[in-house]
């Protein structure tokens, strides 16, 4: 039987389903438990989805991190939460997450000193050669530089959920899924809070990629481009491109929590309700 790995980035699925449930649900104790809820139906369907012999749900600690260190400014636009409801707070719910997946027999870990995305990008590019299927369950587009012949990210919406493969990103995009970070340099990335080049949108950064492959290479040779307006805009724009790539492209820091033995996984179908109440949420 072959083999499916299934990552699973765990803030952004828990972000995801905890403001996306349509009511809040308390249980009979009166500790809001919607995102615990949420998150456990999610990822069920989403192993049901993928076929997943092999899983890992990787978070992200608070930590500053080493691209913080680059811009001060990264991911500085991200809300507060410390003043808010324990219910309309996310970070509540995820002791109850934890539990969750102790009952599910899934592993999972918070990520120190490095972001969770190098580390899933860590396990990516140690297994993506052997002859494994590789699932990155994601909405944090930096992860389509990942996307390989045995890479898919997956975009978790129910019956709408999409599986983002090479196809994907050549009709979304037009570029390929290796130059995405390149791409994404120069239009930028405002739910990271990193600028990209002025006047310059996803059909100018797409076209300007698939000739210049690279972000030092079309700064180098910015003479070539056409446009006077987009020329001047990469000239102007040089050292925050450079610096751009270094926040956007995913690197393999870090050490992975769990060997690919460790995240065997054979428990597919146990209801939610059940793991719930196995967790002493209900």
């Amino acid at each position: 039987m072959k083999k499916t790995l299934l990552i699973v980035d765990g803030m952004n699925l828990h972000f995801q389903m905890f403001f996306g449930m349509p009511n809040k649900i308390f249980n009979d104790k009166g500790k809001a438990i919607h995102g615990s809820i949420g998150f456990i139906g999610a990822l069920n369907k989403i192993i049901k989805m993928t076929g997943a012999t092999h899983a890992v749900v990787l978070f992200d600690s608070e930590h500053q991190n080493n691209r913080c260190d680059l811009l001060p400014e990264y991911k500085a636009n991200r809300p507060d939460f410390s003043e808010v409801a324990d219910e309309d707070n996310p970070f509540t719910q995820l002791e109850d997450v934890y539990k969750c997946l102790d009952v599910m027999g899934i592993k999972h870990a918070e990520v120190k000193d490095y972001e969770t995305d190098d580390v899933i990008s860590l396990y990516v590019n140690t297994y993506k050669e052997d002859d494994i299927d590789i699932y990155v369950s994601s909405f944090d587009s930096d992860f389509f530089q990942l996307i390989d012949d045995n890479v898919k990210i997956i975009r978790y919406r129910g019956k709408n959920t999409v599986f983002c493969d090479r196809t994907y990103i050549k009709e979304k995009l037009d570029i390929c899924p290796e130059d995405y970070a390149h791409f994404k340099c120069l239009t930028g990335d405002t739910s990271d809070n990193i600028k990209g080049a002025n006047k310059i949108g996803p059909k100018t950064a797409a076209k300007l990629i698939n000739k210049f492959k690279t972000v030092d290479n079309l700064i180098e040779n910015a003479e070539q481009i056409e446009s006077p307006c987009v020329r001047s805009s990469v000239i102007e724009a040089a050292e925050r491109l450079k610096l751009n790539l270094k926040l956007i492209e995913l690197g393999t820091v870090g050490k992975m929590p769990f060997s690919l033995e460790e995240i065997k996984y054979d428990h597919m179908g146990t209801p939610t309700l059940e793991i719930l109440k196995k967790a002493g949420l209900r």
